[in-house]
């Protein structure tokens, strides 16, 4: 009997090997029929679709921007007009040619070699992708390039519509400009749907309502190749047509703002125009103002430094990005306060000397040196007497109660007006004082902020607020500047802009109603009396002159309302005017809130305006727009 029987030890070990490797392969043969029989029959058609999405390709199709009226609803202030980009296909060019037709595109875009070769991708020049490398190019632009079609390989271009901000003037701060979309805004906005290469607002209206503005992106979709070359005949194409944006209908009355715009004049300054039973702003003017087209023609860059450059600062909105000391227009805060807390009786005489004697120093009543002599609130602000201003606020109001109605007006706290960049100006507290100067607060910081000089600085808009809140009666709404929404193709009104309370006062009307009276008292018999008494409207207002520290240079500062007497409140407007000191001192804004007064409610321009109150030998009619 043999040892062993038929198969030896190895060759038992070596089938068994083989009966392993056959189970191994037959479980990956069963794996891979699973995974394709999934793929092809149970998913079939996902990836024959991600498969037609790999071989097709979406061009987006900008959309127009909303067009942006005045409250007239009939010429646009901001519309679009045609304009073409220009792109260059690399792959479409013949090999060697790529720098030849550069160099020719560039002469005629009137760009440099370097700055197209810039904007074309390392690794585009291989593809068949359209890379944009102009826009904002006119049909003349156009045309020139189609001329030359033959020596420019790979070239074309495409409607891309532009903005046109012709002849806005001073509105140029209200309406704002776009452009394209920074890596840093994109990063913050990408969740919103925008991508690179967009069109955004950049400020003002522009800005604020960007989403309603910028309307939907279209999409074509068609085949191409694996270079991405379009596949004649398809038969899958797909164009979705864009949809232009919301045009919008703003509070701004153009007439009023050419009106206000002329009115200050080549000044450095602002004027707000509002109507304070609702908020709306029928005129915002700040000077100097700039040019949004710079923002979309080709030699951006010179002028765009050339604006952020100038010492003037014409980006910068006056209205509501600077604060100036209030001056003496602080002085409706503090009559307010006076008789709201009834520390001092109004009718009780202060001798005004001309000085006051405090701190070691002598303080000198910056309206009449000689003095006023005896008068109560309704004369001191008539007269601007800071000498009865300095005492009672120094030993009467006190300074918390000083910055407590200074915040009830709303001063050091923002409007929200429906524009980008507000500031809040300030508000000084001993606290703020000690933190921000580390000084001590002293009875003579009081005598200055009871005056508005000092550290307390306001914004034009906050001014109209003031003014707002006195003619109410202690309400003041938010000012705001959109109006309507409409609906681009048919122009029915989607949205309206309701009033929004922004403040409600504790202070008795009849506070307020004295205080209105005291104002008129300026233009009736007071510091206004001449430049103000006009025929066509009563007038209520104060005038302020504010320090800067130069020798001859102050702030002019006019904040008025109008009519005095009413049965129709929603028609009063509220005007406030800053006239800064780098301009010759010319006392301006008290005249110019005049001019615009009357050219509001006499229905004049600023010419008829000037004439009829006899102010050409100060105000020549030829001011124009620049």
């Amino acid at each position: 009997m043999p040892l062993f029987s038929g198969r030896s030890f190895g060759e038992e070990k070596g089938a068994a090997r083989i009966r392993v490797l056959e189970a191994v392969f037959a479980l990956i043969f069963i794996s891979y029929a699973a995974r394709l029989f999934g793929m092809q029959i149970l998913n079939g058609e996902l990836y024959q679709n991600r498969a037609q999405d790999i071989a097709r390709r979406t061009t987006v199709i900008a959309a127009r921007r909303g067009e942006i009226y005045d409250r007239n609803f009939d010429t646009p202030l901001v519309s679009n007009t045609d304009s073409f980009a220009v792109s260059i296909t690399p792959a479409e060019i013949p090999r060697g040619e790529i720098d030849a037709v550069i160099d020719r595109l560039a002469q005629l875009l009137r760009l440099s070699p370097e700055q197209i070769a810039a904007r074309i991708p390392a690794n585009a020049y291989s593809l068949y992708q359209a890379v944009e490398i102009a826009s904002n190019l006119s049909f003349a632009g156009v045309s020139a390039i189609a001329e030359n079609i033959d020596a420019l390989p790979g070239v074309s271009w495409q409607p891309k519509p532009a903005r046109n901000y012709a002849g806005l003037g001073s509105l140029s701060h209200v309406t704002g400009y776009v452009g394209n979309i920074t890596q840093d805004e994109l990063t913050m906005m990408y969740n919103q749907g925008y991508q690179q290469g967009d069109i955004i607002g950049k400020a003002g209206i522009e800005r604020q309502y960007d989403e309603l503005l910028r309307g939907r992106k279209g999409r074509e979709t068609r085949a191409v190749d694996v270079r991405g070359r379009r596949i004649a005949g398809d038969a899958n194409y797909v164009r979705e047509a864009p949809e232009m944006g919301k045009n919008l209908v703003l509070t701004i009355d153009r007439s009023v703002q050419v009106l206000a715009e002329q009115a200050l004049g080549k000044r450095m300054g602002a004027v707000v125009v509002m109507r304070p039973a609702s908020g709306e702003i029928l005129a915002l003017v700040s000077y100097p103002w700039y040019d949004p087209n710079i923002f979309s023609r080709g030699d951006l860059a010179s002028e765009y430094q050339a604006v952020i450059d100038d010492p003037n600062k014409p980006l910068l909105n006056r209205a509501i990005q600077s604060n100036y000391p209030p001056a003496s227009v602080f002085k409706i805060v503090m009559s307010t306060g006076i008789l709201a807390e009834g520390v001092f009786p109004p009718e009780q005489l202060i001798d005004c000397q001309g000085e006051l004697s405090y701190g070691e120093r002598a303080w000198h009543c910056h309206i009449r040196r000689p003095g006023h002599g005896r008068l109560n609130l309704q004369r001191a602000m008539a007269q601007s007497c800071d000498i009865y201003y300095w005492i009672v606020g120094r030993d009467h109001l006190g300074v918390e109660r000083i910055v407590n109605y200074a915040r009830e007006f709303g001063f050091g706290e923002l409007t929200g007006i429906d524009l980008p960049g507000e500031i809040s100006g300030i508000v000084p507290t001993p606290q703020w004082k000690e933190r921000r100067i580390h000084e001590r607060w002293l009875g003579g910081d009081t005598m200055n902020m009871s005056i508005g000089q000092g550290y307390t600085l306001v914004t034009p808009i906050q001014m109209a607020n003031m003014v707002s809140m006195v003619v109410n009666d202690g309400l003041i709404f938010q000012p705001h500047l959109l109006r309507e929404v409409r609906d681009p193709r048919s122009g029915a009104v989607e949205r309206s802009a309701a009033r929004r309370l922004l403040h409600r006062s504790e202070v008795d009307p009849e506070v307020f109603a004295r205080v209105r009276r005291d104002m008129r008292s300026v233009i009736s018999e007071g510091t206004a009396r001449f430049p103000l008494s006009i025929r066509s409207v009563e007038i209520a207002g104060k005038t302020g002159t504010g320090e800067v520290g130069l020798q001859n240079h102050w702030h002019s500062w006019f904040a008025a309302f109008a009519p005095y007497r009413t049965d129709k409140p929603e028609e009063r407007v509220v005007v406030s005017i800053i006239v800064e000191a780098v301009n010759d001192w010319e006392w301006w804004a008290p005249y110019a809130s005049a001019i615009i007064f009357q050219g509001i409610f006499a229905h004049e321009s600023y010419e008829d305006a000037v004439r009829s109150l006899g102010l050409e030998y100060i105000a020549p009619v030829q001011v124009r727009r620049e």
